[in-house]
């Protein structure tokens, strides 16, 4: 199923669902459909229009097809109903913390199949690959796992999950596993979104609270869903410590990390990129765990040059290139 439309600059949008082997995933593809495709899979509990309008068409601009979807349990996409006993979620943070992996109702690995699936329905054998936070760690799993898929790889404000990273800050964790009272409705789920929004991003480049609250009303039109969202961490905490993937990626891979980042401190970026053999590291000064507007044109020009041809001899595997913190 696939249907086009125009957005207000006259970028052709074709929207659509494919049913892969265990949900249903809806998704945008954005561009000329003959232009290198580029698949951007987002975080935890995050529906795709967190990768912005703005940010997409600026990759358009860059020549790309660009490809965002909603994961599994988020969005437009299907719901996972699981047999499986839902384990504690302190017990598997405290696991998870260690390294360990932990029976859940489905993995990062589910997770990275369906990235698979999305791509075979789209007729793609391969791709340019960019995940954010949850999503650095899905692609990880999936540049291991499906290494002929994978054009080039960026990797934004994620981890490893390695032990003895440092933790989330607190006060977010708080705000990322509180449910809202069900007494509130719709209306209570929007501001605990908005809080999270304000907790997560880049202090040094605010948004716009008309923005946000749009924002927030097409992600509430769309549907917020915390149960799925718990299904996901889930995913998360039971996969364990991604080295064992991360270890085995050979596509082109640039990791770019916000300085300012609480969610996933500075050092989880560093540990990716420590861990993918040739990997380059970009830390963004003032950034947090968000894609500000005024840091689009530095992300997407890193994008785009980590996802071009390679003009001399890459890294090879265990050289990694030289950290580079950008200002500003």
């Amino acid at each position: 199923m696939n249907a086009q439309h125009f957005d207000a600059l006259g970028v052709p949008i074709r929207r659509g669902q494919i049913d892969t082997p265990q949900v249903r995933l809806a998704y945008e593809d954005w561009g000329d459909p003959h232009a290198p495709p580029l698949l951007l899979i987002m975080g935890l509990g995050a529906q795709m229009l967190l990768w912005p309008d703005g940010f997409c068409k600026r990759l358009v601009e860059a020549g790309f097809r660009v490809i965002r979807y909603d994961n599994r349990d988020i969005g437009l996409s299907g719901r996972i109903r699981s047999l499986t006993p839902t384990p504690n979620l302190w017990w598997l943070i405290a696991r998870a913390q260690l390294g360990m992996q932990s029976k859940v109702p489905y993995t990062l690995e589910d997770m990275a199949d369906d990235t698979a699936a999305l791509l075979e329905g789209l007729d793609l054998e391969q791709a340019h690959i960019v995940g954010g936070s949850m999503g650095g760690m899905i692609a990880q799993v999936f540049a291991a796992r499906y290494p002929a898929r994978v054009a080039s790889l960026a990797v934004i404000f994620s981890s490893t999950c390695q032990p003895l990273l440092p933790p989330t800050a607190p006060s977010l964790l708080w705000r990322l596993l509180r449910k809202p009272r069900p007494e509130t409705g719709l209306h209570g789920q929007k501001a605990q979104v908005k809080a999270l929004f304000q907790a997560l991003g880049s202090a040094a480049y605010p948004v716009d609270e008309a923005e946000m609250d749009a924002l927030i009303d097409r992600l509430g039109e769309r549907g917020i869903d915390g149960g799925g969202a718990r299904r996901q961490l889930m995913a998360l905490l039971g996969t364990g410590d991604l080295r064992r993937y991360a270890q085995r990626i050979r596509a082109r891979t640039c990791v770019i990390h916000g300085a300012k980042d609480r969610m996933l401190p500075p050092a989880a970026g560093r540990a990716v990129a420590r861990a993918i053999p040739g990997a380059e590291f970009h830390l963004i000064a003032g950034m947090g765990h968000d894609l500000p507007r005024q840091l689009w044109p530095l992300l997407t020009r890193l994008i785009a040059d980590n996802a071009a041809p390679v003009a001399s001899d890459p890294a090879l595997p265990g050289e990694h290139a030289s950290v580079a913190c950008i200002a500003a």
